[in-house]
């Protein structure tokens, strides 16, 4: 099985040393013609050697190209930034979320529709993720992100005004808002990988997902105080959460304004753009090589020349986003594996606290196989990441797809067996961090630059509308038949993604 780093089916997808990994040089405006994002001048002086100009300089011996600043430095920055939002954004989410189900009851009136709440964050993940890939496709991610949690913000407030006012629909259109948190999370991934080197990108990807466990962890254990804090204000102590989930947003939105420069998805196109018009692939270690593409300096996967595909837009839409999963079948293996894998997850988790409450658990021991199940979804993160850049894509997607159906045998069979519910769910995480971080990196290895930005938004929308609709059916599914078979049918859906994943790595 060759490793999915090498390159992809689709015209021009990057391989290893691909231009976008390349040291960069930043200069001027992004809009700037031959301009790369960071607001300093191409091959600008500095005291004690050529071509740097402002605070960020290279350690000794490290290279730069072109007299540009080094890439790693741009790297080390990006990456901080993307950790710290995912912290406070996980934090934000999780605070608010443990105690969702308990103020929709509260403001609905009856627990038939206390799950409403969740399912309408869902809906506000997907309905925001195309909007928010096509702002970041034209204006790049610092923006895309930062306007995210913008509205997440807004969002909590709508949720506290709701519930101040006791209304059930105002609450809920809040909710709807607060799922745009999760678009910026899922978001992040992506964008922690556009300055990655393709050998590494899975890597840089979990990383970011790893960073989501701090606040995931921490946020359940200070809803408590969130609530107290708001004692006395008219509004229920249900929604103090909320509150403080806006002020985090606010504050996660703002570090990325201020740290997310130079933005990656615009630096990534101007390496692109400037390894096209100069017939050379920058190797990602300082050093540049002449391209291996056909075509010499045009980039392959731009037919016409990476700067024309970058002026007109094209590239760029969401309907040649769509054009690029559908030209390649790596791509649409990634999409299958991430929407399966999270609508696996997303089916199973949301009734296993039904299904162990019925068999005698208090809340305690709930919350103890909750919490094994996010230590599974995101602790293990980074080591998934390594083994999908050691072994290859494809590797790792199969084997979160067996986790996922070991996970489903547990917990549909435990019957009352706590510690086997709590190792299914924790299996259950763990399948669900592999499909996606093995995914989400074969998903960029396999289309073009220009069209990564509409893919990625593409895929988030059919991952979280799948999921939605999963989590919809769940509960009927248990009601009718029961919770054994509600993971019989979720491992049922792994059959085609399995023999999808394996039909195409066979033929390349």
């Amino acid at each position: 099985m060759r490793d999915a780093t090498d390159g992809d089916d689709a015209p021009g997808a990057p391989g290893d040393g691909a231009v976008d990994t390349a040291p960069e040089r930043t200069g001027g405006p992004p809009d700037a013609p031959g301009g790369l994002p960071g607001g300093l001048t191409r091959g600008s002086p500095r005291p004690g050697g050529p071509g740097v100009r402002g605070p960020e300089q290279p350690a000794a011996g490290e290279q730069t190209a072109d007299g540009g600043i080094e890439l790693r430095a741009v790297r080390r920055r990006v990456r901080l930034a993307l950790v710290l939002s995912q912290i406070l954004g996980g934090l934000g989410v999780s605070t608010a979320v443990a105690l969702a189900a308990v103020l929709a009851e509260d403001i609905g009136g009856s627990e038939a529709v206390a799950g409403l709440a969740s399912t309408s964050s869902v809906i506000g993940t997907a309905l925001l993720s195309l909007p928010c890939a096509a702002l970041m496709a034209r204006r790049g991610r610092r923006v895309g992100l930062t306007s995210a949690y913008a509205v997440a913000a807004v969002g909590g407030l709508v949720v506290v005004t709701g519930a101040a006012l006791r209304n059930f629909p105002l609450l809920l259109i809040g909710m709807t808002a607060f799922g745009a948190s999760n678009t910026a999370s899922l978001q992040a991934r992506f964008a922690a990988a556009d300055l990655a080197e393709p050998r590494h990108r899975a890597r840089a990807i979990s990383t970011v997902v790893w960073a989501t466990t701090v606040g995931a962890v921490l946020g359940p254990n200070i809803a408590g105080p969130a609530g107290r804090s708001v004692a006395g204000l008219g509004v229920p102590e249900t929604a103090g959460p909320f509150l403080w989930g806006t002020a985090v947003f606010l504050i996660a939105g703002g570090l990325l304004h201020v740290l997310l420069r130079p933005d990656p998805l615009l630096t990534a196109r101007a390496l692109a753009r400037a390894a096209a018009d100069g017939g050379r692939q920058p190797s990602g270690d300082g050093g540049d090589r002449q391209s291996d593409e056909p075509g010499g300096g045009r980039q392959a996967d731009e037919p016409g020349g990476g700067r024309q595909a970058d002026e007109d837009g094209g590239g760029r839409s969401l309907r040649a986003g769509l054009a690029a999963v559908t030209a390649s079948a790596s791509a649409r293996v990634a999409l299958a594996a991430t929407a399966g894998s999270h609508t696996v997850m997303v089916s199973v988790m949301v009734m296993t606290p039904v299904d162990l409450g019925g068999h005698g658990a208090g809340v305690e021991l709930i919350g103890l196989v909750l919490s094994g199940h996010i230590a599974g979804m995101y602790a293990f993160s980074p080591v998934l990441g390594w083994l999908a850049d050691r072994i290859g894509r494809f590797s790792v997607i199969l084997v979160g797809a067996g986790l996922l159906g070991c996970a489903t045998a547990l917990a549909g069979t435990a019957d009352g067996n706590h510690a086997q519910s709590a190792a299914g769910l924790f299996l259950l995480g763990l399948g669900w961090s592999a499909g996606l971080v093995a995914g989400s990196a074969l998903l960029t290895d396999s289309v073009p630059q220009q069209a990564r930005a509409a893919v990625q938004g593409f895929s988030d929308l059919i991952m979280n509308s799948a999921a939605g609709v999963g989590g919809a059916l769940s509960g009927l599914v248990v009601a009718q038949a029961g919770y054994g078979w509600l993971n019989l049918l979720a491992a049922a859906l792994l059959i085609p993604v399995t023999a999808l994943t394996v039909t195409v790595a066979v033929r390349r």
